[in-house]
């Protein structure tokens, strides 16, 4: 199991958190499992930014991200150099320390 360090969010997880991954799965899935309920509202398909995170730590130790998952971040709300969308970014054996940015532009929630 990898140790993914969720850092404090205000209303997903206000003291945030550490929690337990198995490599070979999504940064978006490992949260929604340990109840920190990350926005996903492409269901996971790479076509919203709603499951941005910054990954503080580890960020290296991440498969690059693909033309997809780019071209969605530069849609982000906040984007940064350690900008991945959850969704895509596959937990590895390295430990990750993990934003959850204040923000989230959600079209469909917003009426966009």
């Amino acid at each position: 199991m990898t140790q993914i360090v969720v850092l404090p969010h205000a209303t997903l997880c206000p003291d945030g958190a550490v929690i337990d991954a198995e490599p070979g799965t999504s940064i978006c899935d490992a949260l929604l499992e340990n109840d920190i309920e990350i926005e996903h509202a492409c269901e996971k398909s790479c076509a919203c930014t709603t499951c941005h995170v910054l990954v503080r730590e580890g960020f290296d130790s991440l498969a690059e991200a693909d033309e997809l998952e780019e071209d969605q971040l530069d849609k982000a709300w906040g984007l940064e150099s350690c900008s991945r969308l959850s969704c895509q970014a596959i937990v590895g054996e390295t430990e990750l320390v993990v934003e959850l940015p204040k923000y989230t532009i959600n079209h469909a929630r917003e009426h966009h």
